[in-house]
């Protein structure tokens, strides 16, 4: 008889056992295809926030090196070097920034509230930006530009401001007028012209944290322009810090070796770091959800695998005399191995069948509502966040500042579960090999004993 029409015939003969087995394997088959679809859908969401966000590389002093050798001074790079590095091919845009005081002449006066400044009449700071637009508080939405435009590198010699509205009210100002500025210096002046207001939402009272003043009283300039107030000669121009928007998060260790390469020893003192704390703040929730569907796919896998090779084991140990007879009838080992594969197979192929037909909605379902509790909890984490009292560091209290939550990075809470050719292969394959193992190998095992001795000892 063809083995294959036997192999059918055995099925059906023992259809309780065939039953058992294919519910055996539905539950590995829909364990697996779940663990698959939720790593694949965490992936794609993992890959489309990563898009959103960005890849960004700050340049910035190494906190580690501060003060080495005695000197307290803050590490300063040419320009000329980051602009060479900005010109790389992995950089889609980037900025760099200085700072400095600056103390507004004439009859201009400082935005009333907030701490007293430390600085002297009319003194504030005064940022330098290649780029304002990529200034972080900009980038997140917490700023608003209201009028005007933002500083750009094409007018970095320019002598434009981007000033906060209630210092524009305060002296009556708007987009191209002029005010004049002295350097730290109190010697040095300079006129310029107001390019842009933007609206910082954070209350006079609570001091800008940095620089401990009142935020509405922040000014940003031209680096070329701010830096011309310093009084540094025709030097070249030093900056303190510098970001850098890549094209693709995965190109981020190529661009910090080349920048490397081009910078040199002026990188001493600084580090370059990717900033992925957004990122990481949106895919919390999906890289928990992710390591329970794999836990759970492992053990319900691995125990189901375990039944499995135990009824495979039973299954061959009562059809010894079966397999007697066929060999004493001229019937090739090979041939019984094969139908006993050809058994599994279907048994395994419908297994799979029945399980793309259910897994990925019971999967969508489940990781809907494993991924809303996540979500949840992380929400509520950053909600609690608190800064520290004006004036204190946190430090004494516990508080790093390096906890704090990235506005408009909110935990992604939901996910789309697609199923592909591809889970399918993965699942398949899973499945027929523990399979084929557990049935194969105790197969063998009897097959290597000729028909006499099958059938002189039986079952």
């Amino acid at each position: 008889m063809n083995f294959v029409k036997r192999a059918g015939l055995s099925l059906w003969a023992r259809r309780g056992r065939t039953l058992l087995t294919l519910a055996t394997f539905l539950v590995i088959s829909a364990m697996v295809l779940a663990g698959v679809l939720i790593n694949d859908a965490t992936a794609r969401a993992e890959q489309q926030a990563r898009r959103s966000v960005g890849a960004e590389v700050n340049l910035d002093m190494d906190l580690g090196q501060l003060g080495g050798g005695g000197s307290l001074q803050a590490p300063r790079i040419d320009a000329a070097t980051v602009d060479r590095i900005g010109a790389l091919p992995q950089v889609q845009r980037y900025t760099y920034s200085m700072w400095d005081r600056v103390i507004l002449q004439g009859d201009a006066e400082l935005a009333g509230g907030g701490p007293e400044s430390a600085m002297g009449p009319g003194g504030t700071v005064g940022t330098g930006v290649l780029d304002s637009s990529l200034l972080p508080d900009f980038r997140s939405g917490n700023f608003t530009l209201l009028s005007g435009r933002h500083l750009t590198a094409a007018g970095k010699d320019e002598k434009r401001l981007l000033i906060e509205e209630r210092l524009a009210k305060q002296n009556g100002l708007e987009v191209g007028d002029t005010i004049t500025l002295a350097g730290n210096d109190e010697k040095t002046t300079s006129e310029f012209t107001v390019g842009g207001i933007y609206r910082d939402p954070r209350p006079s009272t609570e001091p800008e944290p940095e620089y401990d003043i009142n935020p509405g009283n922040m000014v940003y300039g031209t680096v070329g322009g701010l830096s011309a107030l310093g009084g540094g000669g025709s030097g070249p121009l030093k900056v303190g810090k510098a970001a850098f928007l890549l094209e693709d998060a995965d190109v981020q260790g190529a661009f910090k070796d080349e920048a490397r390469r081009i910078a040199g020893s002026a990188l001493d003192g600084f580090e370059l770091a990717a900033n992925d704390k957004a990122v990481q703040q949106m895919t919390g929730p999906l890289k928990s959800i992710r390591s329970t569907a794999t836990v759970a796919m492992w053990l319900i896998a691995l125990a189901g695998a375990a039944v499995l090779a135990l009824l495979a084991n039973l299954a061959v140990k009562q059809r010894r005399t079966e397999y007697g007879v066929l060999l004493a009838m001229g019937e090739k080992k090979s041939r019984l191995v094969g139908q006993q594969a050809l058994e599994i197979v279907a048994v395994a192929a419908l297994a799979v069948a029945l399980s793309a037909l259910f897994a990925p909605s019971l999967t969508q379902s489940a990781g809907r509502a494993l991924l809303g509790r996540e979500a949840t909890a992380a929400q509520e984490k950053i909600n609690s966040w608190e800064p520290p009292p004006p004036g204190s560091t946190g430090l004494d209290q516990g508080i790093d500042w390096n906890d704090k939550p990235v506005e408009n990075a909110d935990p992604i809470d939901t996910i789309t579960v697609a199923l592909d050719a591809g889970d399918l292969t993965t699942v398949s394959g899973a499945g027929l090999a523990v399979g084929l193992l557990a049935t194969a190998v105790p197969a063998t095992s009897v097959l290597r004993l000729s028909p006499r001795t099958i059938l002189t000892k039986g079952k």
